[in-house]
């Protein structure tokens, strides 16, 4: 067996079902989860005409490359969006079965084991894949601490000379998960010169773009060409509809950037097998060509943020986040304490932070601070958010006893 898998930590999840497995919720209240970042607004009706019309497409073996279609649509959004040249979309856009599972296996694209010790960058906290990729690849992740003093900006320089030496790729999020920051123009060009200096490749995890508040955020290739690497040089970015779209199963999405990167990963997803149903293709050309049902999933979201915080901003430091549809707060015990109990006394589930981060600098970043995911429905957001709100104040008169 791969003995690399022994280095996989559990799923953030898995931590949290044995956080809970000895505590028994109070069943007075209905369950009610916050910890799980999965969409749960309603699937737009043409998504699931555009799946019924084309279900013929299921005749027929898809490439890996996707239809010509597809790509072009997926590039003209691209432009419009961000306000840049229309990319190539034979050489610069490829289609992906959701970004999960394209940020994994691109590690394994990029990652050159003849050269040694390989690392790739992650920020942290951070999506768990980045360093499960980064180990399968051969490779060994190393963190840069996103902190609140420093409004969770990428600190370069945290990190040894020796390792950017080393370094092979990094793994940005932006809109971040779980803090919602967006990378400023001026952390772009520092990351730039970076991958220019040691020669690294930069993964741009974007699928959060779509879900902000008032101005839509930077992306990646929008901050290139704002800094005038029209070429994407070991740049590519990763989007999806799961989260723009409220369509998780279809597993949709893209990668666009440098083409000469993208060419080698198309070589490698030749091998890996992992073309897109013809079907979700088609539906994917409709989600991509319509922005109403994006502007309606925006202004659900902002509602409850607005409900949830006037909620919570009494009695926990909440902050409206730059976007996405995460709460990153922190807690006046520890996190871990601070969720097993909001279960046991309120059936409400939240994500301690300490789970989505690892130990680096000395600290581990996320501790005393809890995810909350606001996707459900609003009505329920917000019966959870009070229920939250009332867990807090009775560890308020406790800890004054």
């Amino acid at each position: 067996m791969n003995s690399d898998l022994n280095k996989l930590q559990p799923y953030p999840f898995q931590k949290l079902a044995a956080l809970f497995r000895e505590v028994t919720p109070n069943q007075d209240y209905r369950a009610i989860s916050l910890s799980i970042g999965e969409p749960k607004h309603a699937t737009p009706p043409f998504i699931y005409e555009a799946i019924t019309d084309n279900l013929s497409g299921l005749a027929s073996y898809p490439t890996t490359a996707g239809t010509d279609a597809l790509r072009s649509t997926i590039a003209s959004w691209l432009a419009h969006r961000y306000d840049i040249p229309t990319p190539d979309f034979k050489t610069q856009v490829l289609p992906v079965n959701g970004s999960r599972e394209a940020l994994f296996a691109f590690a394994q694209t990029v990652i050159d084991r003849n050269r040694p010790d390989p690392a790739v960058v992650c920020p942290n906290p951070f999506y768990q894949i980045y360093e499960g990729a980064a180990f399968l690849a051969g490779a060994t992740p190393y963190f840069l601490n996103t902190l609140p003093e420093d409004n969770y900006a990428l600190n370069f320089s945290q990190l040894a000379e020796e390792v950017w030496q080393r370094t092979q790729l990094i793994y940005v999020c932006s809109p971040g998960n779980p803090t919602g920051r967006v990378m400023p123009i001026a952390e772009w060009k520092t990351l730039f010169e970076l991958s220019d200096r040691y020669n690294f490749v930069i993964a741009s995890d974007e699928c959060y773009s779509e879900i902000y508040f008032d101005e839509a955020p930077l992306g990646a290739l929008q901050a290139a060409q704002q800094l005038g690497r029209g070429d994407y040089k070991n740049l590519v970015v990763f989007s999806s509809l799961s989260k723009r779209s409220n369509v998780p199963g279809m597993r949709s999405g893209f990668v666009a950037g440098d083409a000469r990167v993208i060419e080698k990963f198309a070589l490698y997803r030749t091998y890996h097998g992992s073309a897109m149903n013809p079907v979700i293709q088609s539906a994917s050309i409709a989600a991509w060509n319509d922005e109403a049902h994006v502007a309606e999933n925006r202004r659900m979201y902002a509602e409850k943020f607005t409900r949830v915080m006037e909620i919570l901003s009494p009695v926990l430091p909440v902050a409206l986040p730059d976007a996405a549809f995460y709460l990153w707060i922190r807690t006046p015990i520890k996190d871990t304490a601070f969720a097993q109990a909001l279960y046991r006394d309120y059936n409400v589930t939240v994500l301690p932070g300490s789970f989505l981060a690892r130990h680096a600098q000395g600290i581990n970043p996320g501790e005393h601070f809890v995810r909350l995911a606001l996707v459900a429905e609003t009505a329920e957001t917000v019966e959870a958010a009070q229920r939250i709100a009332e867990f807090t104040r009775g560890l308020s008169v406790t800890s004054s006893k």
